[in-house]
C-alpha cells in the first residue's frame, strides 16, 4: 500500500493508519457503511465447510468494528475439473453464514483457476459515533479472546493425514462459527477498542491493536485458550510457515518469559482463519462480559491486559 496515494475525505472515518479490519465510511449524522473483502484457498477438503469457513472469516472483519452486516458478495475462483457440484457446495456454505449473519447475498463475481478460492465482500452498518477500532485501548483495559487458538496448526496437522476425525471436527467448529455474539456483549460492555485474530496470530494482531492505540499489552500465557491438538502438533514441529513469518516480523516487539517455551510461542504466532476477537475493555467491564460470553457458549478468557509502554511491545508471562 505504500505506492499509493494517501486517501484524504472527511467521508472515511477509519482507513488503513490505524491497522484495522475494515473501512468506515461515513453516509449521514446517523449511519456510516463498513466494507471489508476477504478469501483464500481451500482450508479443508470439505467444500461445504470450507465455504462455511471463508464467509466467517470475512464477516468476522464487520464484526470487530462494532457494526451489523447488511449485505454480502461471493468472490470465488475455480477450476472446471472439480465439477459445479463441489462449486455449488460451496456457495451453499458461505450463504448458510451469510444468512445467520442476518445479512443478504446479492450475488458476486467468479473465475476460471487452477487453485479454489472463496470469500466475500461484505457491507456493514454502524453509528459513526459507535465505531470500534483498533486505536481505542487504554492503559488498565483487560483483553478478552472470544477463541481458542491453533487451528493453523491443526489444519497443517490435517494437511498431512496426521489429524485425527474428531480434532479436525474441533478445528471446523471453531472458525465456522461467527463473531456475532461475541460483537454483541462487546458492544453491550462498552469495549474500547478490538480486532479479531487471523492471518497474523494473536501476536501479530495484538502489536496491531497496541501500536494503533498508543500502548503495550501484558499477556497471561497460562490464560490464553487454546485447542489441545494444536499442543501435540506444536510440539511435533508441525508449524505453518506463516506462524515463522509473524515470529520474524515481531521480533523486536515480543518479550517472553523464560517459562513460556517454544512449543507455546509457535501458538501465539500461529496464523488464525476465523479466529476470535482480541477485545480490550474497561477493567470494570470486564468480569461481567466474560460471564455473558460464556453464557452465550463462547470459549472466552481474559488473557491479560493494556499497560503505558512502548507503543507496540508485548509482554508475555
Amino acid at each position: 500500500m505504500r505506492c499509493l496515494p494517501k486517501t484524504s475525505d472527511p467521508r472515511l472515518l477509519v482507513g488503513p493508519e490505524t491497522y484495522d479490519d475494515a473501512a468506515v465510511i461515513k453516509l449521514d449524522a446517523a449511519t456510516a457503511i463498513v466494507q471489508t473483502v476477504d478469501f483464500f484457498t481451500p482450508i479443508v477438503d470439505d467444500p461445504y465447510a470450507f465455504g462455511q469457513i471463508a464467509a466467517a472469516n470475512a464477516l468476522s472483519d464487520i464484526y470487530a468494528m462494532g457494526a451489523e452486516p447488511l449485505s454480502a458478495m461471493n468472490i470465488i475462483a475455480f477450476p472446471t475439473c472439480l465439477g459445479t457440484d463441489a462449486l455449488s457446495q460451496v456457495l451453499l456454505g458461505g450463504q448458510s453464514k451469510v444468512a445467520e449473519a442476518g445479512a443478504i447475498l446479492v450475488g458476486g463475481h467468479s473465475i476460471e483457476d487452477k487453485e479454489p478460492k472463496y470469500g466475500l465482500a461484505v457491507t456493514g452498518l454502524i453509528d459513526p459515533n459507535q465505531v470500534i477500532t483498533n486505536a481505542g485501548a487504554k492503559p488498565g483495559d483487560k483483553l478478552i479472546l472470544t477463541k481458542p487458538l491453533g487451528t493453523g496448526i491443526v489444519a497443517t496437522a490435517s494437511k498431512g493425514n496426521l489429524a485425527t476425525p474428531s480434532e479436525v471436527e474441533r478445528m471446523v467448529a471453531v472458525m465456522t462459527t461467527l463473531n456475532k455474539t461475541a460483537a454483541a456483549v462487546m458492544r453491550e460492555a462498552g469495549a474500547n477498542a478490538c480486532t479479531d485474530v487471523t492471518g497474523f496470530g494473536l501476536l501479530g494482531h495484538a502489536h496491531e491493536l497496541a501500536a494503533a492505540s498508543g500502548a503495550g499489552l501484558r499477556l497471561e500465557a497460562a490464560q490464553i485458550p487454546m485447542l489441545a491438538a494444536a499442543r501435540v502438533y506444536a510440539a511435533m514441529g508441525i508449524v505453518p510457515a506463516g506462524a515463522y513469518a509473524n515470529r520474524d516480523y515481531l521480533a523486536e516487539q515480543v518479550r517472553f518469559a523464560a517459562a513460556v517455551d517454544t512449543t507455546l510461542q509457535d501458538i501465539l504466532f500461529d496464523p488464525q482463519t476465523s479466529g476470535g476477537l482480541l477485545i480490550s475493555l474497561p477493567a470494570a467491564a470486564a468480569a461481567a462480559a466474560l460471564a455473558r460470553l460464556r453464557e452465550q457458549g463462547t470459549e472466552a478468557a481474559i488473557i491479560g491486559e493494556v499497560i503505558a509502554g512502548e507503543p507496540g511491545t508485548i509482554s508475555v508471562e
